[in-house]
């Protein structure tokens, strides 16, 4: 028998009181532990050892436990039980701008694999990543308790920041990072931009032209490193990229710029909202897609596949990301160091409409 269970006459709880009282005490206010032992005709030490999931409990009080449990509509406190067991099973993401498509579904990966894990998710979204703000946001989610902190970190200077949080904190950035000291999950986007450029050569245009992200995005400039290297390495021209903001006003505008040249056969954009702004713009000055211009984007947005025409454009599997994000994370809480970067997650090249053969000259 457990300690403490026998304290009292089957039926009544540790203080003595019959389970009906003790039923209708709890109705009367949120149910606490002795509630569920008196219902259960345990101790309060027995109910959290159910709770904590200790194995020193057998199975029929642990189901007898578990009844009172659900009858009265009890809910362990996180704050108790992390006192108890020193595990609060929260976690803290420092987020930015979740209006994008990237962070957003960067933030939707992790917290479905918390959930997946059975923990929970506090989330500090900043205005703007930079050293001082994203400090801060650490050390206000370790006032939390949060075990460990992930960090959706596009930008270098964010990235750089993560250099100076204390060692001690369990920390993982997420989407891209710092080259060195903290360890990254992220999506190759070296290989996706060269997987899209490799793409329109293949299809027999003479080189291709770029639209990047913001130059402070770690993301825009590994696209437009990898569309670089490609034309480089197959020795063609490299035309002068033009600078987008990843807004489809952007890509509108430098669309139309793009549109009065007609050498321009073939664009690699750096996100597929912009890529939106570049079809329009196309479509208005009279240049067939794919039969005149060819245009690849970047990230699959669940638009991509209705835009007229459908477009070509590299996936990131995000849920992929949040897994090894969160796995990353929990292996650095368990052995109380900072774990290696892991294989970068591949990319994959979806072909559909916008892209074609170069025209005949």
């Amino acid at each position: 028998m457990e300690s403490g269970d026998d304290i009292g006459p089957a039926g009544s709880g540790d203080d003595g009181l019959p389970a009906s009282r003790a039923r209708t005490r709890a109705r009367t206010r949120a149910p606490v532990m002795s509630d569920v032992g008196r219902l259960a005709g345990v101790s309060h030490q027995t109910v959290s050892r159910v709770i904590n999931g200790s194995p020193h409990v057998r199975p029929e009080t642990r189901e007898r436990v578990m009844a009172a449990m659900q009858e009265l509509g009890y809910r362990p406190n996180p704050v108790a039980r992390a006192l108890v067991t020193g595990r609060s099973k929260t976690l803290g993401v420092v987020s930015f701008d979740t209006t994008l498509y990237g962070p957003a579904s960067t933030l939707f990966g992790i917290e479905r694999a918390a959930h997946e894990s059975g923990y929970f998710i506090i989330v500090a979204s900043l205005e703007a990543l930079n050293r001082s703000s994203v400090s801060d946001a650490v050390e206000r989610l370790r006032r939390q308790g949060v075990e460990g902190i992930l960090v959706i970190a596009p930008h270098a200077e964010a990235g750089e920041a993560l250099l100076d949080t204390p060692f001690d904190v369990p920390l993982v950035a997420a989407e891209a990072g710092p080259e060195h000291g903290a360890p990254v999950v992220a999506v190759d986007q070296v290989a996706g931009a060269v997987n899209a450029t490799r793409h329109l050569l293949d299809l027999g245009h003479r080189t291709v032209w770029h639209i990047t992200g913001p130059p402070d995005f770690i993301e825009s400039r590994q696209r437009r490193q990898g569309w670089q290297a490609t034309l480089r390495a197959a020795g063609v021209e490299v035309p002068e990229p033009l600078v987008g903001d990843w807004s489809p006003r952007a890509g509108y505008e430098l669309g139309r710029q793009l549109s009065r040249d007609p050498e321009v056969t073939a664009v690699f954009v750096a996100n597929d909202q912009m890529a939106l702004g570049v079809l329009r713009a196309l479509h208005e000055a009279g240049r067939d897609i794919p039969g005149e211009v060819s245009v690849v984007g970047f990230d699959d947005i669940p638009e991509a596949a209705y835009f007229q025409p459908p477009l070509t454009t590299v996936r990131q599997d995000f849920i992929e990301m949040g897994r090894r994000s969160l796995r990353m994370l929990l292996r650095t809480i368990e052995t109380g160091r900072r774990a290696s970067t892991e294989p970068l997650v591949p990319p994959e090249l979806i072909v559909r409409g916008s892209t074609g053969p170069a025209p005949a000259r």
